[in-house]
């Protein structure tokens, strides 16, 4: 892990902690291999594309934020031929779409599960009368067929905004999506707390000036949380405990709201 343990005086909020804004791919749920990155390949073969992502490749392409940014970002290094088609932007767009679409029958059908605790957090958001709310670069429909697929109909509702896809020009790391919710939710940054999953999302929130904690995985555990306020493997449940990895350590074997909202007053002194 390359980021040195955090002392608070790193960060500076000065505010008291009324949001938490979270990623969704990697951070909400597992959803890279398995769901988008089968759809990828799923979009592929059905255009008649001899693309096939292994799940190596793909973690290496997630470097490259946004879907059809990917894909073309693959087809310029990958299939010049590709590139060359007069219709290139409108193809991008179609097997994008089309990704999306199979993404969706995934998670709708409740196939991609939310990571352990977040539930049970946006439960103790709910009840301490916080606002929960989203920055992803994912689409809003595959955003949307997670929520409800794994929270019911209601399960989008439960965020007072959801900043998804294309509606900003620029996507993380670039902090655009970020200051967009943000301006949404009428908040400052140093009154919320971002989770991401990956050293993009981690540099978005940064730039944005919001603090952050990372839920790191198998994908994103060596990358650089430079910032963090903390580096944990998850955000634990029931017999499945939060081992610390960087910065602030919660007080149990779970990180709940209670130490979310100590870390971000800490972080202000």
């Amino acid at each position: 892990m390359s980021l040195p343990r955090q002392t608070a005086s790193n960060h500076r909020p000065q505010m008291p902690l009324r949001a938490v804004i979270f990623d969704v791919d990697g951070t909400l749920a597992e959803t890279e291999l398995g769901g988008h990155l089968p759809a990828f390949n799923q979009a592929f073969a059905e255009a008649g594309l001899d693309w096939h992502w292994s799940a190596e490749e793909y973690l290496g392409l997630l470097a490259v934020t946004g879907g059809k940014e990917r894909i073309a970002h693959y087809a310029r290094n990958s299939a010049p031929e590709f590139v060359q088609r007069p219709d290139f932007a409108d193809a991008v767009a179609r097997l994008h779409r089309r990704k999306t679409e199979l993404y969706a029958e995934r998670a709708a059908a409740g196939a991609i599960a939310l990571r352990p605790g977040i539930r049970r957090l946006l439960d103790e958001i709910t009840a301490a009368g916080l606002v929960a709310a989203i920055a992803t670069t994912t689409s809003p429909d595959s955003v949307r067929a997670l929520l409800v697929g794994q929270l019911g109909e209601d399960g989008p509702a439960r965020f007072a905004f959801i900043g998804a896809g294309d509606v900003v020009s620029s996507k993380k790391p670039a902090p655009d999506i970020y200051l967009h919710v943000l301006e949404a939710l009428g908040l400052a940054a140093g009154e919320c707390l971002a989770i991401e999953d990956s050293a993009v999302g981690s540099a978005a929130a940064r730039a944005a000036g919001i603090p952050f904690v990372v839920t790191a995985h198998a994908g994103t555990r060596g990358e650089d949380f430079s910032g963090a306020l903390a580096v944990v493997d998850g955000l634990g449940d029931e017999g499945q405990p939060a081992r610390p990895l960087a910065g602030m350590v919660a007080a149990g074997d779970r990180v709940s709201l209670a130490d979310l909202v100590a870390w971000h007053a800490a972080a202000s002194h």
